[in-house]
């Protein structure tokens, strides 16, 4: 009986883990070196996380054309230790790749990376949905 009791405990814990560090959705980026921002579809890939720009806003928050849509902005994401997730990012605004480190606060995404040494701050992205 304790080991059912045990083993459903541990159940509950890991579910509640999984959950607490789920990235997958909808997420809003903050304001990009021109004022632009995003919205980010991140999905399961395998066992990574990617995410791909599905629509771009301009300074003002209205809707703009941008090539980069549809373009794949975060890839080869994993969950490196607690909320902190690791892999790369695409920046349209420096036409850049960056080794990035994605920290999940509730429905915030503190987002950074580096290249060559140079690390940058990326903003932070909010849960959509």
């Amino acid at each position: 009986m304790n080991k059912l009791i045990a083993s459903a405990f541990a159940l509950v814990l890991m579910g509640g883990a999984a959950m607490a560090q789920d990235i997958t959705g909808d997420w809003r980026t903050g304001a990009d070196d021109n004022g632009n921002s995003g919205l980010i579809r991140v999905a399961a890939c395998g066992a990574a996380y990617c995410g791909v720009l599905v629509q771009a806003y301009d300074g003002s928050g209205n809707v703009m054309e941008s090539e980069n849509v549809g373009r794949q902005i975060i890839w080869d994401t994993t969950l490196h230790s607690g909320t902190e997730f690791r892999g790369r990012l695409y920046s349209p605004d420096r036409d850049s790749t960056y080794n990035s480190r994605l920290n999940l606060s509730g429905d915030t995404l503190v987002v950074s990376g580096c290249r060559l040494g140079i690390c940058r701050e990326g903003g932070r992205w909010t849960r959509v949905n």
